[in-house]
């Protein structure tokens, strides 16, 4: 088995999840929040779905035009996060987000979101990386209301 530290396995899990990214594709079902995420350093302009019922994410699906960086990122975290309770989603982004702002996190729970740990050196890939991140939370915050 390769480490986690193989930049080449880490670049594979990318671009997996680039090529063939999971739960893009978005519904007209109802119970689904949706927020619309956009950059202005980049193309990604992506609409985030998800549905969060008795405070558990049952689902979350993502469409639009995205980079390579925002599209396997989102797609992960949909993979990842779905099915968690608010709370350990919310624990999981926090993990996320210290690892992408080089602080210490728990990569344990992270799963192949740890692809994106040295975003950090490209500085203008942060965005990328952490834009359906930011979507979802909105979601999850516009849910609690």
């Amino acid at each position: 088995m390769r480490s986690l530290d193989d930049p080449m396995l880490l670049r594979e899990i990318i671009m997996d999840h680039y090529e063939y990214p999971r739960n893009r594709e978005l519904t007209q079902e109802a119970g689904y929040k949706r927020v619309n995420m956009d950059s202005e350093t980049c193309i990604d302009n992506i609409d985030i779905q998800a549905k969060i019922e008795n405070g558990i994410i049952e689902d979350i699906r993502f469409d639009g035009e995205a980079c390579a960086i925002c599209t396997a990122s989102t797609s992960i975290m949909s993979e990842l996060l779905a099915g968690k309770s608010i709370k350990d989603a919310r624990y999981i982004i926090e993990q996320y987000m210290n690892m992408i702002y080089e602080k210490d996190y728990d990569e344990e729970i992270l799963e192949e979101a740890i692809a994106f740990k040295n975003t950090h050196k490209q500085a203008n890939r942060i965005k990328c990386a952490t834009l359906g991140w930011n979507g979802l939370v909105k979601l999850i915050e516009e849910s609690e209301e």
